[in-house]
């Protein structure tokens, strides 16, 4: 099998996270395909009911605003549409509308870094459950602990309370 493109290693730099799902957006899935945004975008919208709101959408008006300002935009004064985002799903559905040997061969390693990112997100959360059942523990401990101080404390501190005297006493 030939050699992927040369841009397949920053995949994992083009996903975002975008109303709780991990996204691609339309310039970029173009740029990894070879072709320019227009003509991209053309093929799906001729293959539409390929594409529903889960598989693809565009950005909100705020949503845009904000991708702007972590995103560089052109030397042309940037985009004049807000953008298409495509989730895992849209990113498979692709492989059906563009069939190119690079398309396929992006596709292909597209889905794979989809893989590891969901990998490595699996693996973040059960060690923030370890870490947070390890801090649970460690609270109840250090409690403990607190307690078995303060028993040894007063034992070798004890505290003596000043006894009245015991009997009648003259004022003179």
């Amino acid at each position: 099998m030939s050699q992927a493109p040369a841009v397949i290693p920053h995949i994992e730099r083009r996903i975002y996270t975008v109303r709780g799902m991990q996204i691609m957006l339309d310039a970029d899935l173009a740029e990894l395909y070879g072709v320019e945004t227009k003509v991209f975008l053309q093929a799906v919208k001729r293959n539409q009911d390929r594409f529903p709101d889960d598989f693809m959408f565009q950005f909100s008006a705020e949503e845009f605003s904000a991708l702007r300002s972590h995103i560089v935009t052109s030397k042309r004064g940037g985009r004049r549409y807000r953008p298409y985002a495509f989730t895992e799903q849209g990113v498979a559905m692709l492989s059906s509308v563009l069939r190119s040997e690079r398309a396929v061969r992006v596709n292909i390693e597209i889905m794979r870094t989809f893989v590891q990112m969901r990998r490595f997100l699996g693996t973040h959360d059960e060690l923030a459950r370890n870490i947070g059942e390890l801090q649970k523990k460690i609270k109840t401990h250090d409690r403990e602990i607190a307690l078995i101080f303060s028993t040894i404390n007063s034992m070798l501190h004890p505290v003596t309370k000043k006894k009245r005297p015991i009997g009648f006493q003259s004022g003179t």
